[in-house]
């Protein structure tokens, strides 16, 4: 069983929980995520199934949209509505105005400090498992880039935003940092990602539906289409005999695509078969192969 999926998940579970309901609602093993999601947060959650969990290798750096509210009045230690309060609450009643030009040195590419409660590792031991045990966390401030960030509407002491972010931008350390130039504290009170590279909200079931689905027969069609993943590479048929050179790790020649340097390669319109690599002119190497001769094809 080889596709991907998306599930939107819910509050309160983590990314692991949503991958393991969904290992027994399918009955298959080999599942995995694109993008860790906060338990906090809902959304967007990819999974990828089968032989296509090896395409996670190029939505490593793929590009987020949250949608979200921020709380100023008071920090928390985790940065977000979980969290305990570093501090008192102080009243706060914000414009528009106000938190628009808050906003401003947020937006471009940005030094960001990661959250002490976050998976970044401090020799080799992860910061959140640190934090945890109330040891010192002290993080090296990185480059991310905020490509959108848009304050939707204002309420005393909330603000809704939408940002489209590059990957590893925590819109939680944005909320406290925010909070910080104010001078009040600030969190980030609640968080729902609408977008996953080309995976939407629009094309995500809730894991109620997909379990109802499943116990009805086939989920099969609540699966993306093969065609729609990776669409940053052009796509190939292949015939029967560079089907098997492929499947055979061996190189083919792929003249229609000559100017391209991965593309995906299919065994009819709906079958990956592989992410093949320009060696020089038309000639290709299959990067990784994902429909063997002992693979069971999913026909989506």
């Amino acid at each position: 069983m080889n596709g991907v999926l998306i599930i939107d998940k819910p509050a309160g579970l983590t990314s692991h929980d949503v991958v393991n309901r969904a290992r027994r609602i399918l009955q298959q093993r080999s599942i995995g995520h694109l993008g860790t999601l906060d338990p906090m947060a809902t959304g967007v959650l990819p999974l990828v199934t089968g032989t296509l969990t090896r395409l996670a290798q190029f939505y490593t750096s793929a590009e987020k949209t949250y949608e979200g509210t921020i709380r100023f009045g008071f920090a928390t230690d985790t940065y977000d509505a979980e969290g305990e309060p570093t501090a008192s609450l102080k009243e706060v009643n914000l414009s528009r105005e106000q938190v628009d030009a808050l906003a401003a040195p947020f937006r471009g590419v940005i030094e960001q400090t990661p959250p002490p409660f976050s998976a970044k590792k401090i020799l080799g031991v992860p910061a959140y498992k640190l934090a945890r045990k109330h040891k010192d966390v002290v993080l090296k401030s990185v480059q991310v880039e905020i490509k959108e960030f848009e304050i939707l509407a204002v309420e005393a002491a909330r603000a809704r935003f939408r940002a489209r972010v590059a990957s590893g931008t925590y819109m939680r350390s944005v909320a406290h940092d925010m909070g910080q130039h104010l001078g009040c504290g600030a969190h980030l009170e609640s968080l729902r990602r609408t977008a996953v590279a080309e995976f939407k909200i629009e094309d995500a079931h809730t894991l109620e539906r997909l379990e109802l689905v499943a116990q009805q027969g086939s989920a099969d069609h609540l699966f993306l289409h093969p065609r729609t993943l990776l669409p940053q590479f052009p796509s190939v048929s292949a015939d029967e005999a560079t089907a098997a050179r492929i499947r055979a790790g061996r190189p083919v020649n792929l003249p229609e695509l000559s100017r391209a340097r991965l593309v995906k390669v299919f065994r009819g319109q709906r079958d990956l078969l592989a992410i093949a690599t320009r060696i020089a002119g038309t000639l290709f190497h299959p990067k990784i192969v994902l429909c063997g001769t002992d693979t069971p094809v999913r026909r989506l």
